[in-house]
């Protein structure tokens, strides 16, 4: 029996993945966490396509709880089945799935240990889509440990009358997480009655929100894609006497990395809503490259395409990521 656990042992080490120089590295940016946190940050870091490059693509589909059913899966009605999203991420080479408490637990055991899961514990609906957003706690850290899952996530709205109460809950809930050995993602969206519509994805904006997530002890933050506005009157004298360069996207997404930081915690950027040009997101992967982001996650873009056609727009978006594609 001691001679055949040896043989399995040293079968498993022989086939286990070794962090890359640039996992290391990452890992060592998070000092404080104990191994647990750090060998699940490695597991993101080291599954799918970009195995080891330090760049994520993962598929993300709580839209289903935000939007709707009809709104997110009509369009491709395979969507309506869980699994599908599962089968859509591994066969994608996707880094991580993400989803909300019901979509994990229908499908999480058929597919365990195959892909990280990431247990969104947080969500809002549209149906009372108040200005002011405070998403229901819908899971636990337990819950996530029940079900495998490599990390918890969480969404923030900074400039919310209510995000004192959404900070305070992350951080406690965060504590939960690293305490039991999980990551902490963090969805740091702005919005707010004080905000224009403008203003959630202007630069000053989603660069603060990064860093308030940065602040609150997550691992992984996801924000949007800024644009060139400035909402905060503030802000813009510091912009403009620093000289601050945000006039391209490549630009923005370097400040926004900056602004986490100092680039020493990982940003990834939200696809957003369909676009019907795969080339505009293929643009976008290319700036967050060239900015030094580190990945993205794509959902509506992805699930809301025919199969066979998200597969290969997955893997175009990955292969600029590795720096196959210009």
């Amino acid at each position: 029996m001691a001679v055949m656990e040896a043989v399995t042992g040293a079968a498993v080490a022989a086939t286990a993945p070794r962090n890359t120089d640039r996992v290391k590295e990452i890992l060592s940016w998070y000092e404080s966490d104990n191994p647990g946190t750090k060998t699940n940050l490695a597991r993101l870091l080291n599954h799918g396509r970009l195995t080891g490059t330090g760049k994520l693509v993962i598929l993300p589909v709580d839209q289903g709880f935000e939007h709707g059913p009809a709104r997110s899966f009509a369009s491709n009605p395979a969507g309506y089945d869980p699994n599908y999203h599962f089968e859509l991420a591994l066969a994608a080479g996707c880094n991580a799935y993400a989803a909300p408490l019901g979509f994990l637990e229908a499908a999480a055991a058929r597919h365990a240990g195959e892909i990280p899961l990431i247990l969104k514990l947080n969500n809002h609906d549209v149906l009372h889509d108040e200005k002011d957003p405070l998403s229901a706690v819908t899971g636990s850290v337990q819950d996530a440990m029940r079900l495998g899952c490599v990390a918890i996530g969480f969404t923030i709205y900074p400039g919310s009358s209510h995000s004192r109460q959404m900070y305070e809950q992350i951080r406690a809930l965060g504590e939960e997480a690293k305490r039991a050995g999980l990551a902490v993602v963090v969805w740091s969206y702005p919005r707010g009655s004080s905000m224009s519509k403008e203003g959630e994805t202007a630069i000053d904006v989603v660069a603060y929100a990064a860093h308030i997530a940065a602040q609150l002890g997550a691992h992984v933050i996801k924000v949007k894609l800024p644009t060139a506005h400035i909402e905060q009157a503030e802000a813009q004298k510091a912009y403009t006497k620093a000289a601050v360069p945000v006039d391209t996207l490549t630009s923005r997404v370097r400040h926004v990395v900056q602004s986490a930081f100092n680039g020493t915690r990982i940003v990834i950027f939200s696809g957003g809503a369909k676009k019907e040009d795969d080339e505009a997101v293929f643009d976008e992967a290319r700036a967050i490259r060239d900015g030094g982001g580190f990945g993205s996650i794509i959902g509506r873009n992805s699930f809301q395409r025919p199969k066979e056609h998200a597969l290969r727009f997955l893997q175009t978006v990955m292969k600029i990521y590795a720096g196959e594609m210009k």
